[in-house]
């Protein structure tokens, strides 16, 4: 009798270990072994959310696999605060609903929230099925609210997403919020360039955020850095097709964070909408942003290829009588920035009546224009007197 109650006992044990592993002082958690399916079909949400509160209150690092294959995730919560850091680590491909109405308005298809030291890793592909809804929940000039972005990280410290491919996000691909110490390296995007707001990384409100050696494909902003965005490096970045890498737009709802220190550096912009961006919208709300740079940049055949637009009015909604931009731009430099320029105006710097840009610097600019609009490209200044340095191709606010 002891013996076989013994034998009962060590069983339970050895099923409750089953789908955690001790790996070199830190526990594994195979979503294999919680009975998931491979099938593209059946879904793995209530699985990967066990092995996430399992994870979550470890005491140790732990580590989540999904193993190879094509599996289906419903609109998932992975929420912290954790014991001890903790890995999502996914090798196979996840899919997402194809129907937008099985997604609560205004909220991501996976989310992540509230962790201290937090990776996301393994090669996988998180595959939004946007192909499906863009432009047909919401009209085409619009904001679409109703459709989920693909994967949210709201206030994250020190994490870390590598090796991962977003493929056709319903709308952004990925969104940063509220977010400290956080870096994306080595990871793939990819839409088409008509899709519909499909921002490739949209940052807000956080700080410490680096986007390193990534390649963007999208139909929207590759990268795209909203208020309150402090020290962002964006460095060994391809973006193209796509609206180019944005700062802003900025000054359109009340009580925007201040936009300090962004770095764009060893970037290449192929068949962009635009190049290096920053904008605001004119007669609406105060804000201001400083110490942005970019660097070293190739363009190739990019439309607008270095843009400050302080009268950011797309689909002309808004009133240009009703007063200049709120918004205060000082230290902005653009140095080493050369290639091709698809339109004829290849600088814009327009900057506010009542805010006039301060502290604007370029240097040793050379964009080439081969269309028929004229024999070479030129700028169009406003309200801003930069300092010029190094060639200048074309001539700036001359």
């Amino acid at each position: 009798m002891d013996l076989k109650f013994n034998i009962t006992i060590a069983s339970l044990v050895l099923l409750l270990l089953a789908s955690a592993v001790d790996v070199s002082g830190g526990t594994t958690f195979d979503l294999a072994k919680y009975g998931i399916k491979a099938d593209a079909v059946t879904d793995i949400s209530q699985a990967l959310l066990k092995a996430w509160g399992e994870a979550c209150s470890s005491s140790v690092e732990s580590t989540i696999v999904i193993p190879r294959g094509t599996y289906a995730v419903g609109q998932t919560v992975l929420e912290g605060p954790c014991k001890a850091p903790i890995n999502l680590v996914v090798e196979g491909t996840l899919r997402a609903p194809i129907e937008a109405n099985r997604f609560k308005p205004g909220k991501g298809w996976i989310s992540f929230q509230r962790i201290h030291n937090f990776s996301l890793s393994g090669g996988g592909v998180l595959n939004g099925h946007g192909s499906y809804s863009w432009g047909k929940r919401c009209p085409v000039q619009k904001y679409c609210g109703e459709l989920p972005i693909s994967v949210r990280f709201d206030y994250i410290t020190n994490g870390m997403v590598k090796d991962i491919t977003s493929l056709d996000s319903k709308q952004f691909h990925m969104n940063v919020l509220g977010c400290n110490n956080m870096t994306f390296q080595n990871v793939e995007i990819i839409a088409p360039g008509e899709s519909l707001n499909t921002d490739g990384i949209h940052i807000g409100r956080s700080s410490g955020i680096n986007i390193i050696d990534s390649k963007i494909k999208t139909g929207d902003d590759c990268v795209s850095i909203g208020d309150g965005s402090q020290q962002i490096n964006i460095e060994r970045v391809t973006c193209g097709p796509g609206h180019g890498i944005s700062v802003g737009s900025l000054g359109k709802y009340p009580n925007e964070g201040p936009v300090v220190g962004i770095h764009v550096k060893n970037c290449t912009f192929t068949n962009t909408d635009n190049g290096v961006r920053i904008k605001s919208w004119p007669a609406l709300e105060q804000g201001s942003a400083s110490d942005m740079h970019f660097e070293d940049i190739v363009m190739d055949n990019v439309s607008y290829p270095i843009i400050i637009d302080q009268e950011y009015c797309p689909h002309g909604k808004c009133n240009l009588k009703g007063g200049s931009s709120r918004v205060k731009l000082s230290n902005v430099s653009f140095k080493n920035i050369r290639g091709t320029t698809s339109t004829q105006v290849a600088v814009k710097l327009i900057c506010s009546q009542g805010q006039p840009c301060q502290n604007v610097e370029l240097t040793n600019i050379n964009l080439k224009y081969d269309g028929m609009d004229g024999p070479t490209a030129i700028s169009l200044c406003k309200n801003i007197k930069p300092y010029l340095y190094g060639v200048q191709l074309p001539r700036t606010c001359a």
